[in-house]
């Protein structure tokens, strides 16, 4: 049951940063891929920064951050 929160989890990132980065999402598929590994890549930059994120609204906040962070990597290697 918790893969399935955590894929859920991972497509709402996903989603909300496609949206805030591009206008738009991936789809299913990748808005899971973007929210999992922005939600890891999230964690990373609030752990180093020492920002605790807890319960279910700090672990979107900080996995919409890190996707956002990703996506614009993304871009930069894109153009």
């Amino acid at each position: 049951m918790e893969i399935l929160y955590t894929l859920l989890i991972g497509a709402v990132i996903g989603w909300i940063a496609g949206n805030l980065m591009r206008g738009g999402g991936f789809g299913l598929i990748g808005n899971i891929i973007i929210g999992l590994i922005g939600g890891f890549v999230g964690g990373l930059i609030f752990n180093a920064l020492g920002i605790m994120t807890e319960g279910l609204i700090g672990q979107i906040i900080g996995g919409v951050v890190g996707s956002g962070v990703l996506l614009f990597v993304a871009g930069l290697f894109k153009k």
